[in-house]
């Protein structure tokens, strides 16, 4: 474990208390909270992504310590290095990763973490395989798994591809969860960027009753007139 021990070290070194205690708060990490209980030692994303690639030969049993870490950027940092495997890795190793993926989202618990690997790990392994998988994380009990769910179609938003994020969208349109009607707002806006008739068809099916977030979300880039007639439910 001498490869994880150094891994330690530098971020140690790299550790900004400052810059903690404002992660603590921007990530909701209080009692009640979304992320109650993580531990940021202050480190931004640029200097994890460099640590990644210097470590991305990092052993997968080093990998999966890591990933269990109470440290909110050693998480992080243990599912960059995932991400760079599995664009490196053949059929079998990118199976190995998934699977790691989805036994650890105990661990993939909060938005950040979610938002940065879903679509490259789990959207891009069942891009060309039976997706019902999405379907059971969306109907999950943990909001994190949700999030996976709506989060790995971005993979397939991207390719022009939307049944799938629709799918789960309207899976997800009564989802207590303000972390989810964001995450699927942004996912129908990120079609519409793609194919605007596509989204309204859903909206205009849907608006009325979705999570006022979701909306919003959904309709920011829309031109201000057509933006105010969904939001006062005239379209």
């Amino acid at each position: 474990m001498a490869r994880l021990q150094e891994i330690r070290q530098k971020l140690d070194d790299l550790a900004d208390p400052r810059r903690a205690a404002v992660h603590q708060r921007f990530f909701r990490t209080g009692p009640g909270e979304y992320g109650e209980g993580d531990r940021f030692l202050g480190i931004r994303v640029p200097l994890l992504r460099t640590l990644a690639r210097e470590f991305r030969d990092l052993s997968l049993p080093e990998t999966t310590k890591l990933l269990s870490s109470p440290i909110h950027e050693e998480r992080f940092l243990a599912l960059l290095i995932m991400v760079l495997k599995y664009r490196a890795g053949d059929e079998n190793e990118r199976e190995t990763l998934y699977r790691l993926y989805l036994d650890s989202t105990r661990y993939i618990n909060n938005w950040d973490l979610v938002d940065t690997t879903a679509e490259h790990i789990v959207g891009d392994y069942l891009r060309e395989r039976d997706r019902s998988a999405l379907r059971k994380l969306a109907v999950s009990t943990s909001l994190w798994e949700r999030r996976i769910a709506i989060l790995a179609t971005f993979h397939y938003i991207k390719r022009g591809s939307f049944d799938e994020t629709l799918a789960i969208a309207e899976a997800l349109l009564e989802d207590p969860e303000d972390l989810i009607h964001k995450a699927v707002g942004w996912m129908l806006r990120e079609i519409g960027k793609r194919d605007r008739k596509v989204e309204e068809e859903f909206l205009r099916r849907h608006y009325k009753v979705m999570p006022r977030t979701m909306l919003r979300y959904a309709i920011e880039k829309f031109p201000e007139p057509l933006r105010q007639r969904y939001l006062k439910g005239k379209v």
